[in-house]
């Protein structure tokens, strides 16, 4: 008898979940301050390397190009944590508020 006052009940109250992603409208909201894909622009970077000394996850890679020495950064090992974004003098390195990170290749997850 109480499982009948119970359904009652929910009947006519607000839905507690979304249909995302299979709604469009009904897209997630993000909170102010979230953390998510990196992006990097090599244009910016000074070659200082401090993104790679102040990652705690070692998601940040050396490596040297044409244009001399750059950080590679590995999503699957990333903490985003933003450290990279704070110690990053030239504002080289942000992160987005794009979280849907899925990929079927694990090259979809270096950004260079």
């Amino acid at each position: 008898m109480s499982m009948l006052k119970e359904i009652q009940k929910s009947l006519f109250k607000k839905k507690a979940t979304v249909l995302y992603p299979f709604k469009e409208r009904e897209k997630v909201h993000i909170p102010e301050g979230f953390r998510g894909k990196i992006v990097f622009d090599r244009d910016k970077c000074t070659s200082c390397l401090l993104c790679a000394r102040f990652c705690p996850s070692g998601a940040c890679e050396i490596v040297t190009d044409e244009k001399g020495k750059r950080p590679i950064f590995h999503l699957e090992l990333c903490l985003f944590c933003s450290q990279c974004q704070e110690v990053c003098p030239k504002g080289a390195i942000n992160l987005t508020e794009e979280f849907e990170l899925a990929a079927f290749d694990r090259k979809a997850f270096t950004i260079r």
